[in-house]
């Protein structure tokens, strides 16, 4: 139940300005590379995320996925960024768009480089300590149309079970800023750990549920999530320090 309900994609989260009336939005791809040139592929995807990545709001972490149909594939993911910042983002430095598809695009299959952009709910997350990425457990979940708010209010209820039984857990809260029925990828829930044991561990998370809100009322948030959502999916992605452009450092965000 820890990989398929909520112990919990998308990523780091540095804090955007609590003053700002902009909210944080990560730019990720699938990166695929060409079985033959894997070595000029990372050379090169290192070198440009330490050029154009190193700093500020387009800072970038690299991962490579561990399980499922994207196997081999290094996700690259920015941010998070206000979406105004675009305007004058890293692809309009001097040399950047070159570069990329010089020495990484030119080194990818054909299939690779799909896109998404995820706006992350620090109002859902929680990093309540620093710490530094290792390993992540990633929930991508589909949606229902029409259920969306649904199956955020069920979001918080959980986040509000963690914050009051388990505060040291760390995980953040994304939601697709353009999702599709095909993909089937509208809600992500990250959670970070550093040993492989952690994923054959019970969380209780049943259990501290029902002392928070009566007897019972797991089975019927089980029932209530299978109503929203049309399944889901998992991914284990490991950070890969040396192809990214920022450190896996990540400060704790104050908890309201």
């Amino acid at each position: 139940m820890r990989k398929l309900i909520f112990t919990m994609l998308l990523l780091p989260l540095l804090a955007i300005s609590q003053n700002s009336t902009e909210y944080g939005v990560f730019e990720t791809a699938n990166l695929i590379p060409n079985p033959t040139q894997i070595n000029q592929f990372e050379k090169g995807l290192a070198e440009h995320n330490k050029k154009y990545h190193g700093e500020g709001p387009h800072g970038v972490r690299v991962y490579w996925i561990t399980n499922g149909p994207n196997t081999g594939s290094y996700h690259w993911s920015m941010g998070p960024f206000p979406w105004s910042s675009m305007d004058n983002g890293p692809a309009q430095k001097e040399g950047h768009d070159a570069d990329w598809n010089k020495n990484v695009a030119a080194y990818t299959t054909a299939d690779s480089g799909a896109q998404s952009y995820w706006r992350s709910h620090t109002e859902l997350s929680r990093f309540p300590k620093d710490f530094t990425i290792k390993n992540m457990s990633v929930d991508y979940w589909d949606i229902k149309r029409g259920k969306y708010e649904d199956a955020m209010k069920l979001v918080e209820k959980v986040n509000k079970v963690y914050a009051a039984k388990s505060p040291d857990e760390i995980w953040g809260i994304y939601t697709n800023e353009f999702g599709s029925t095909k993909e089937g990828r509208d809600l992500a829930v990250i959670s970070f750990f550093d040993k492989s044991a952690w994923l054959g561990q019970d969380n209780s998370i049943a259990k501290k549920y029902d002392e928070m809100n009566g007897a019972g009322s797991w089975a019927q948030f089980i029932k209530d999530w299978i109503d929203v959502t049309n399944g889901g999916e998992t991914e284990i992605w490991v950070f890969a320090p040396e192809l990214s452009g920022i450190s896996g450092d990540v400060k704790a965000i104050p908890q309201e």
